[in-house]
């Protein structure tokens, strides 16, 4: 059901981001139902200022307003995506091979959800990722969620 609707709110909020010069990287939709709060996080060439996210946040909302896809009200934040940067689509892993990330798988694999190595890149629907003693063969469609791990 959230990654329906997470899908479904990139489709509508991408076309305005890019437009605007800059990468929709992530949409969540997050907290109660009574609190809602929607965060979409955009990344630019040279990164974003607290001004780009304001600029992105009106216009989001005034697409928002006329698509009505959120129910109720809700808080809408605009940021960039942070030194632990989100991994949604297949470019993604692609982009940052030779970075270390963090990924959450949605079912165990081995008994185990969490995986922390060096991502190798993505391989048709699996991304590679090197652990230190193996190297792990992730089916894309099953990871819930997968993130940079800042470099310090």
């Amino acid at each position: 059901m959230m990654v329906a609707v997470r899908s479904e709110l990139r489709d509508v909020l991408e076309p305005t981001v890019t437009a605007m010069g800059f990468e929709l990287v992530h949409v969540e939709l997050v907290g109660s139902s009574r609190n809602p709060v929607l965060r979409v996080y955009m990344d630019g060439p040279g990164g974003v200022s607290v001004g780009d996210c304001a600029r992105v946040s009106t216009q989001l909302s005034a697409v928002l307003d006329v698509e009505n896809r959120v129910e109720g009200p809700y808080m809408l934040e605009v940021s960039s995506p942070g030194l632990d940067r989100p991994l949604v689509k297949r470019a993604d892993f692609e982009r940052f091979a030779g970075e270390i990330i963090k990924i959450r798988m949605r079912e165990p694999l081995a008994g185990q959800r969490n995986f922390k190595g060096c991502l190798i890149g993505i391989s048709g629907d699996h991304v590679l990722l090197d652990v230190g003693q193996e190297k792990l063969d992730l089916a894309f469609e099953s990871i819930e969620k997968a993130r940079l791990v800042p470099r310090l």
